[in-house]
């Protein structure tokens, strides 16, 4: 377990919570109570079961049902199930480590901290939206947005602002879209996933400027006449 563990990247508890729920095959052979034989294919599965927690939010029953292959039972799952392709068709699922990203010039500082915040996983394997934040935070150092006007501990906020916004999101899908969709449900959740990410930006946009202008309001009438 512990070599299985070591190659993975993820920890032997992690592993034996997935045996659990069946997602891995029990081990080829057992050889006493702490020691046994496991199939070196299970590497790259459980690598992908991380990936699939990780990026994509799918709760372990949905995982199994498609690692197997299956047609997940619900509709909830059938929505997971395409978010999750619409998801990897906009962002591969290849990684990089650790090394790979020193190389292209990542700060090691800057992954830690990431990974300190919750932004990043620390598990050694960093997927293409990892390495946009880690790029995104260096081009804000080059462009001399230093620490102190705007500290790295401020994604705590943008991580907490977009989880409600996601679950917003979620609720309105699940609500109004799943249960009418029928069959097109896949199609209609690859669609609504690409298109809310637009929607957002757009509308994050044309939100600065008037509420930048609500900010100065409210600031003025708290400081009173002067």
């Amino acid at each position: 377990m512990s070599v299985l563990a070591r190659l993975s990247g993820v920890p032997a508890a992690t592993i034996k919570h997935y045996l659990r729920e069946g997602l891995l095959p029990p081990p080829a052979r057992k050889t006493g109570r702490n020691m046994a034989f496991y199939d070196p294919s299970l590497v790259d599965r459980i690598r992908k079961i991380k990936r699939l927690q990780r990026e994509h939010f799918l709760p372990l029953r949905v995982i199994k049902e498609l690692l197997e292959g299956n047609q997940p039972e619900n509709l909830d799952n059938v929505a997971a199930a395409a978010i999750t392709r619409a998801l990897q068709d906009a962002s591969p699922a290849s990684t990089l480590s650790e090394p790979q990203l020193l190389e292209m010039g990542v700060r090691s500082s800057d992954l830690r901290l990431l990974e300190q915040l919750g932004a990043i996983d620390s598990s050694g394997e960093y997927s293409p939206d990892d390495v946009r934040l880690l790029r995104t935070l260096g081009a804000a150092r080059k462009a001399g947005l230093t620490e102190d006007m705007l500290p790295p501990e401020i994604l705590q906020e943008y991580l907490a602002a977009l989880r409600a916004l996601v679950r917003t999101e979620l609720a309105l899908f699940r609500r109004g879209v799943v249960p009418k969709a029928g069959d097109a449900l896949p199609d209609l959740t690859r669609a609504a996933t690409h298109l809310s990410e637009e929607l957002v930006l757009t509308l994050r946009r044309k939100l600065l400027l008037p509420t930048l202008r609500e900010l100065i309001q409210e600031s003025l009438e708290k400081s009173g006449p002067t």
